[in-house]
């Protein structure tokens, strides 16, 4: 038994090609993926109304409702820009929170829980989430007044 087995310590496996498997190759992530998960993990905030702002939840509303207009796949990343390097990404969300929230609470919140799903899904290093809280959801405002001329 060698020093490394009985301390438990592992040690990488070298195959012919010379290196380890992670090391042959490279694994790129596009900046839509990474919004994806951002968009995902910003949601399920609580005091998170909505994402992006009016204008683009509108433009998003008339675009699901276009046959082949996009769909689920435009909402899920609306109000988020993610830039994504080889090892790093950095985010820009913007949200609408509910009425009567904590605006700061909400936006760390966001935060914590962006970062900690795109590093965990990515491993990629999160250098920094900035947050824009473009509106305020009041509790009697109408959903959206453009959706329901639409219908």
């Amino acid at each position: 038994m060698t020093d490394s087995e009985r301390s438990g310590e592992s040690t990488p496996v070298i195959r012919k090609g010379g290196g380890t498997a992670a090391t042959r190759g490279r694994t790129t992530i596009a900046d839509g993926v990474v919004e994806k998960i951002a968009g995902m993990a910003a949601r399920d905030v609580v005091g998170v109304h909505a994402m992006g702002s009016g204008l683009s939840r509108t433009l998003g509303a008339v675009r699901d409702r276009v046959p082949g207009g996009g769909g689920g796949k435009a909402g899920v990343t609306r109000g988020v820009k993610a830039e994504v390097g080889e090892v790093q990404t950095a985010l820009d969300l913007e949200i609408v929170v509910d009425y009567g929230v904590s605006i700061a609470d909400v936006a760390g919140a966001v935060r914590e829980n962006v970062i900690a799903a795109v590093e965990r899904m990515t491993g990629l290093e999160v250098v920094e989430v900035n947050i824009a809280v473009s509106d305020v959801k009041l509790p009697d405002e109408e959903e959206d007044e453009s959706e329901s001329r639409l219908q």
